[in-house]
């Protein structure tokens, strides 16, 4: 495994994200698939003034950046695999929406996700799985972005929710789970309650999202963030515990003991919401933007 590259002290986020998740590239992409490399390009350069649709990372994005400045920097990478010849729509697109992008990789077909360290990005957003597995083997937070027609977010605010285990915490109570069932799970949660789960693949994004978030007034604060697990009681006493020991503050979370996510996700308003689970993503992508962690024993 490559080893994270620590980031200097600083409240300073970054985002990296690829352009089919930045924008809808969809009908580009099935071009691609079906006619080649060729007939793509000669589809994108005959297109460069044709203002791309936003994809499922946009609000996100736009909300990010609408919140940068002097004391909250945050800054906004583009990876693609496209060439800069190919790319040129994608950029011309940026400019229409008024954007303010101005570092990225093309890679002209090569993976994108070296870059990620190199960038020293936060957190990856990508349609590529493969990109984002290895992205996450190399400690970074990174999430496959899954197709949403649905647009249920925040108008204002910034929203951004999140699963518990195999994201912001590791799968080890996951595992017990999966493999002795749900009374061994809720037996291992109520004797470790006290005992800080470890950290999963999400939990720096979080910390570097909270610097940012609290650099504003805790009331109107601009950034929202939310748990939403398939944890119940008891077992949601060790999660608390787990966040106060990491002084992690989240506003608002739901312990929803198997209950279907996308009904509470659309009443939160998330811009996007990060779930291990492929299922669970499936069903909250009906409803709000979201991004799959191929992470954790779900996932093998």
């Amino acid at each position: 495994m490559v080893k994270k590259q620590i980031k200097t002290e600083s409240t300073k986020l970054v985002i990296a994200i690829s352009s089919r998740a930045l924008f809808n590239l969809d009908y580009s992409h099935q071009i691609f698939k079906n006619e080649g490399i060729k007939a793509y390009a000669k589809h994108q350069q005959e297109n460069e003034q044709v203002v791309l649709e936003p994809g499922v990372g946009f609000t996100l994005v736009k909300k990010l950046l609408k919140l940068n400045s002097k004391t909250t920097p945050i800054d906004v990478i583009l990876l693609s695999r496209n060439s800069a010849d190919t790319g040129l729509r994608i950029f011309n697109s940026i400019e229409h929406y008024g954007l303010n992008i101005s570092r990225a990789a093309f890679t002209r077909g090569e993976s994108t996700h070296p870059f990620v360290g190199a960038f020293k990005a936060d957190l990856f957003l990508s349609s590529n799985y493969n990109d984002v597995q290895k992205a996450l083997k190399s400690g970074y937070a990174a999430a496959s972005i899954i197709e949403s027609k649905s647009n249920h977010s925040h108008p204002s605010q910034l929203r951004i929710a999140f699963d518990g285990d195999a994201v912001i915490f590791s799968d080890e109570s996951e595992k017990i789970f999966q493999e002795k069932g749900l009374e061994a799970f809720h037996e291992n949660e109520v004797l470790s309650e006290k005992i800080k789960l470890k950290a999963g693949p999400f939990k720096s994004f979080l910390v570097s999202l909270q610097k940012i978030q609290s650099t504003f007034p805790e009331e109107n604060n601009p950034i929202r963030t939310a748990l939403v697990t398939a944890r119940s009681a008891p077992a949601h006493k060790r999660v608390i515990h787990t966040m106060r020991e990491w002084g992690i503050r989240i506003d608002e979370s739901f312990f929803l003991g198997g209950l279907e996510k996308g009904v509470f996700l659309r009443e939160f308003g998330a811009d996007i919401f990060f779930d291990d689970q492929q299922q669970h993503c499936d069903s909250a992508s009906q409803y709000v933007s979201t991004g799959h962690v191929p992470s954790g024993i779900k996932n093998l």
